[in-house]
C-alpha cells in the first residue's frame, strides 16, 4: 500500500497550493473553485495518511513485493452479495436526489426516501430470507 498512500499524498500536496494560486488568480471571488480544490487535496491527504498507516500496520502485500508468487495473492478477497437487488435501488435513489436537485426538491424527497429503504434492504440482505444466518 505504500506506493498508493505516496500517490495521495503527494497529489493532496499538489492541490493545495494549486487552490491558492487559482485563489490568487480570482481574486477570491470565486468561492466554488478554490473551495473544491481545497477540499479535493484534503480529502488526498486523508486517502494517503489512512493508507500509509493502515501499509504500516499490516505490512507488506504479494503486490507490494517483487519476490511475490502468484499463488499467494489468490483466494477469497472480499464478500459481495449474490443477487442483490439492493445497489441497483440505491442508484435509483441517487438519480432522483440529482435529478431532484436539478428539477424540483419534491423528487429529492422522494429519491431521499428511496435511498433510506435501499439502505436498510441492503443492511438487513442477510438477516431474512434464502440468505438467513
Amino acid at each position: 500500500m505504500k506506493v498508493e498512500a505516496w500517490v495521495f499524498l503527494l497529489v493532496g500536496v499538489f492541490f493545495l497550493p494549486v487552490a491558492t494560486v487559482y485563489g490568487f488568480m480570482v481574486d477570491w471571488m470565486e468561492p466554488v473553485g478554490f473551495l473544491a480544490l481545497y477540499l479535493v487535496g484534503a480529502l488526498c491527504l486523508m486517502i494517503g495518511v489512512y493508507l500509509y498507516y493502515t501499509g504500516n500496520r499490516i505490512g507488506p502485500r504479494p503486490e507490494d513485493r517483487v519476490d511475490a508468487e502468484v499463488h499467494e495473492g489468490s483466494g477469497e478477497q472480499g464478500h459481495f452479495s449474490p443477487w442483490s437487488w439492493w445497489p441497483l435501488v440505491l442508484a435509483l435513489a441517487c438519480a432522483a436526489g440529482f435529478l431532484g436537485l436539478a428539477a424540483g426538491w419534491w423528487i429529492f424527497l422522494v429519491g431521499a426516501g428511496l435511498a433510506v429503504i435501499g439502505l436498510i434492504g441492503w443492511v438487513y440482505e442477510y438477516s431474512r430470507g434464502d440468505h438467513a444466518h
